[in-house]
């Protein structure tokens, strides 16, 4: 089998067939994180065969045993470190080169794996030394803040590098500040022996989760597409929705969401599935620009789709000490919301343009997409079994990886090659390089955040700001019931929309991972003390995150779809931040009523069933007031009036929602006649 021909049988007349190697050429052309080196003869050879390697230890010791904590942790970071420098280039190069790799950055590579290695080599020796580093402790601490600053600039580009920087100033030079951010500073000497000697810097939550089990599911969801799953995905959502108005869009929403659970990405679900779906949504007739941004919108639903979601939701189990399981069922009514609110808007943009559906010949037909593609569902089906029985993720990992080898191999309709399993494993370490790089950048925030305290400065600079805020509404906010609106709720209610605002601009130049981190630990509290959950107040911050991947000027999947449907970037971009509302309202529901979550101390099913349902309805509401087209188009009055009756529905007041269902109800009504008499003046 052929990376471009996943089945490797003949398909069915009209199907549809992933090409996963010009997926992997878009990705690289819009994603930086894999925007590689282009390498040749024995330097492509061996790194190949160390991305290889990288993969098998990993495999190995999830499946055989996790080594040692802080040996596992550095040979994860050496190799990741030292492969961005032989495989990311920087824009000046010069001097001599080995292969097609300067000789500088085979010595820095060489440096950051010392840098590493040395801390494993003297860690029975640091209890003694701990805030009084040596001098070798000084100079490879030193080499490791550098190189690792480097390496993150050379994968993700300058913000991130720059946002540590400041926090690194900050934990430096904060006796120079004034008010509530001033702390006493620290010497250098006592900078690095917190971030670099300690558990609570560089090797810390961050690199110990992607380590442990973020590489695991990267890996495993490469092998899963490699096999089959992707393809079969995209199959049966084209046999589901393909033949209804607009099919190709729903199609898209369909597949995003089930390929969206083993990808975690939201630009490599975009250039995978949208290699199909947007060229036949503007076959139908949906204009570039709409097609692009349904598979963005679609496509970065990934992060928050069960079972794998993104790096993002490992990193949150390991803060908030909580089972994957709890996560994987929190996440899965919002995460239902974020698709529901895309189709919504698909399927009535569908109607508005009388948009038909997919060919008859352009959907497979059933029972040969089932006997051909139900073995590629075993490795998931396994995957999520492991996970819900309570062991480890990377156990769960591993059960998936071993799976996909041994369907892959012996299922005759989509065989794999030894060829296949090396490529998978090659390109499993590839995504997880930018990631391990991220992982350490933002250690070295959080070991600032626990050396001065500034997660609990930020979270009281938040906090007053939005007490200051509410007082300006109390005269408004004393004149309503108790029932819809008080001077706490509104506090939480603009403590949210600052905090929101802090994360999609953040997010404009950081990976999701990495500003999940950072807001975890300067912002989460902030929400927490407000009364929300800790589970609710990170998953408030994921999403927002993720939303930066749709939000103009940055929007990378939007950016990515763009490229493949011709359109404008900026334009799809807001198309899709229009079409993913459901993220940016669906947060403030589970904020403010965490019982849609399930896993909460409180849970009752009366109290579920309000929530979600009244919430699907307020999604559903959104859709058609943004669209404009319900029953007939409307005018921008009816739309106005649905948009602000949604808002009412998903609030967590029963008067207020009471009152959205009386304002929608009359407009919908009036809708419906006016496309009911609409044949009859005709």
């Amino acid at each position: 089998m052929s990376a471009s021909d996943p089945s490797g049988t003949a398909a069915p007349s009209g199907r549809a067939k992933l090409d996963l190697d010009a997926a992997a050429e878009l990705e690289k052309k819009y994603d930086t994180e894999v925007s590689f080196r282009d390498l040749h003869g024995p330097t492509a050879i061996f790194v190949s065969a160390m991305l290889v390697a990288l993969s098998a230890f990993h495999y190995y010791t999830a499946g055989f045993g996790i080594l040692t904590e802080h040996w596992h942790k550095s040979i994860h970071l050496a190799a990741v470190l030292g492969l961005i420098f032989i495989m990311f280039p920087t824009k000046h190069e010069f001097g001599p080169r080995i292969g097609n790799v300067p000789v500088t950055d085979w010595i820095l590579a060489a440096l950051v794996a010392a840098s590493c290695f040395y801390l494993p080599l003297v860690f029975d020796e640091l209890t003694f030394r701990i805030g009084m580093p040596n001098l070798p402790d000084m100079i490879m601490g030193t080499i490791m803040i550098v190189l690792v600053l480097e390496t993150t600039r050379r994968a993700m580009g300058w913000v991130l590098p720059a946002i540590v920087i400041v926090f690194i100033l900050y934990g430096l030079f904060g006796n120079n500040l004034s008010g509530v951010l001033a702390h006493p500073g620290s010497s250098w000497e006592a900078f690095l022996s917190h971030v670099y000697l300690t558990q609570e810097g560089i090797f810390g939550i961050p690199v110990k989760v992607v380590a442990t089990f973020v590489f695991h599911f990267v890996l495993f969801g490469v092998l899963a597409t490699r096999m089959g799953l992707g393809q079969f995905f995209i199959d049966i959502a084209s046999i589901i929705a393909g033949k209804y108005p607009g099919g190709p869009a729903k199609v898209a929403v369909v597949s995003s969401a089930m390929f969206g659970s083993i990808s975690g990405s939201s630009i490599a679900n975009t250039v995978t599935t949208g290699s199909l779906t947007i060229p036949a949504m503007k076959r139908v007739g949906y204009k570039p620009h709409f097609a692009g941004a349904v598979e963005a919108a679609a496509s970065a639903g990934g992060q928050i789709t069960p079972p794998i979601m993104g790096a993002a939701a490992f990193v949150m189990i390991e803060f908030l000490e909580i089972p994957l399981t709890t996560l994987l069922i929190a996440a899965a009514v919002p995460a239902a919301m974020h698709f529901w609110g895309v189709f919504v808007q698909v399927h009535f943009e569908a109607k508005r343009l009388g948009l038909r559906g997919m060919d008859p010949s352009e959907i497979p037909r059933l029972w040969p997409t089932i006997r051909d593609g139900w073995p590629t569902v075993i490795p998931l089906v396994l995957l999520v079994y492991v996970i819900m029985q309570g062991y480890t993720p990377y156990l769960a990992a591993f059960t998936g990886i071993s799976a996909c080898i041994v369907v892959g191999f012996l299922n005759p309709r989509n065989r794999m090659t030894l060829k296949d399993l090396w490529d998978a494993f090659d390109m499993g370490a590839r995504y997880a390089l930018a990631v391990g790089a991220a992982a350490a950048a933002v250690g070295i925030v959080v070991g600032v955040v626990t050396l001065t305290g500034a997660g609990f400065r930020v979270s009281f600079i938040v906090t007053q700001a939005a007490v200051q805020t509410a007082e300006f509404f109390r005269p408004v906010v004393e004149l309503l019931p108790a029932s819809i609106g008080s001077m706490q709720g509104l506090t939480l209610f603009i403590t949210l929309v600052f905090i929101a605002l802090i994360c999609i601009a953040m997010g404009a130049g950081i990976p999701t991972t990495a500003l999940y981190i950072v807001l975890a630990a300067i912002a989460a509290p902030a929400v927490q003390q407000l009364g929300v959950p800790p589970l609710a107040a990170h998953l408030f911050i994921l999403y927002y995150g993720i939303l930066a991947d749709l939000t103009p000027p940055v929007c990378v999947a939007a950016y990515a779809a763009a490229g493949i449907a011709g359109s404008n970037p900026f334009r799809t971009g807001i198309t899709a931040f229009r079409l993913g509302m459901a993220k940016a309202t669906v947060p403030f529901v589970f904020a403010y009523a965490p019982v849609m979550l399930i896993m909460v101390d409180d849970f009752t099913l009366s109290a579920f069933l309000f929530t979600t349902i009244t919430c699907a309805i307020g999604v559903l509401l959104l859709g058609i007031g943004m669209t404009g087209y319900a029953f007939t188009h409307m005018g921008l009055a009816s739309q106005g009036v649905l948009v602000l009756a949604s808002l009412l529905m998903i609030s967590p007041s029963v008067m207020m929602t009471a009152a959205g269902a009386v304002i929608a109800a009359p407009v919908l009504v009036i809708n419906w006649l006016r496309a009911r008499a609409q044949p009859a003046t005709a």
